[in-house]
């Protein structure tokens, strides 16, 4: 069986299965998707619970006894597996097969994975598991559905948001699902329960977004120039180091400029962008910016990386984030400089 985080609460009030995966990189619904489950499993009885985190020292030997053994204190325990890697290698892949032949009475595994590339998603230990129970998938909540996920735990919370407090909530926390479940608590103790209006919340909420790289680069492709701008403002409030700015735009802008070669060269986009090195679920972005950007804006757009590394080092008088900012405004796809 295979779920959204959604669907989980029906499903765990339906019946509770023998095994649970659960997947995804939103550390939030990862974990209150975790919650769910172990809680649903103390109702059923299940009072015992071992955990046990796969890393570089963890003996696979370790889930078998555990699966053989008897609780001292409950006739139902659960077994809380993580896999931080997502890959349980050669041993452990067959550790778990063996689980699944047989799996034991009275005993619930969850798992814990990050987010599952499509091998991973179809490896033969993880698709056995699924049959036994259920793959839980977490997804990240972006745009309108995050402005509906902001209010409907809002209002769980007691408080009567205003539209204008959602928006203005979404753009603060930039989908960082834990940075807006602390909000809506500090909210909380700091008005109570009731209607909460746009003065209230600026008032009290702090700026949690992430400002990151790659979020940088990603806003950039997707041509998102205002996004942009925040971002690179946000990264130079934390005073993120200027090298580390050049090297994700300098990067990207090679990248882009590699696949407008190749195309221009006659290969089909699709098979340009089937490089090694170009992670899947970033095509669909290069594919966007290499579309909308020509071959010499691309090198102008290098030459301005040059003047930024000359910045940096001290070999010009020029401002180096002044540079960043006609770096990401030219990859989003606004003439910034002349031709």
């Amino acid at each position: 069986m295979r779920l959204n985080s959604d669907q989980l609460s029906e499903q765990l009030r339906r019946k509770l299965l023998p095994c649970y995966l659960v997947s995804g990189e939103e550390p939030l619904q990862l974990g209150e998707a975790c919650d769910a489950i172990r809680k649903a499993a103390k109702a059923a009885g299940y009072t015992t619970r071992t955990l046990l985190e796969v890393d570089t020292y963890f003996k696979w030997e370790a889930l078998r006894i555990e699966a053989d053994s008897l609780s001292l204190f409950s006739d139902k325990k659960i077994i809380d597996l993580r896999i931080p890697s997502g890959k349980p290698g050669t041993e452990g892949s067959k550790a778990l097969l063996a689980y699944a032949s047989r799996p034991p009475a009275d005993t619930l595994l969850l798992i814990t994975l990050p987010k599952l590339e499509r091998q991973q998603a179809s490896a033969k230990w993880l698709t056995t598991l699924v049959t036994l129970g259920a793959l839980v998938t977490v997804w990240p909540i972006e745009g309108a559905r995050l402005h509906q996920w902001l209010r409907e735990r809002m209002e769980r919370s007691g408080l009567r948001p205003t539209s204008e407090v959602i928006t203005l909530l979404s753009e603060r926390i930039e989908g960082n699902l834990l940075a807006a479940a602390q909000e809506i608590e500090k909210l909380l103790l700091l008005h109570g329960t009731g209607p909460l209006d746009a003065e209230q919340l600026l008032a009290a909420a702090t700026d949690s977004a992430r400002f990151d790289l790659f979020k940088l680069a990603d806003a950039a492709l997707q041509g998102n120039t205002r996004r942009c701008l925040r971002i690179l403002t946000g990264l130079q409030a934390e005073g993120t180091a200027e090298p580390l700015i050049l090297w994700a735009l300098a990067r990207e802008t090679r990248t882009l400029l590699a696949l407008r070669t190749a195309i221009e060269q006659g290969i089909p986009l699709q098979q340009a962008l089937a490089r090694p090195d170009i992670w899947e679920k970033r095509r669909p972005l290069l594919a966007q910016g290499v579309k909308r950007l020509s071959r010499q804006r691309l090198q102008q757009l290098l030459q301005r990386c040059a003047l930024a590394d000359r910045a940096i080092k001290g070999r010009s008088n020029e401002s180096p984030w002044l540079l960043f900012q006609e770096i990401v405004v030219g990859l989003s796809g606004v003439q910034y400089f002349g031709d």
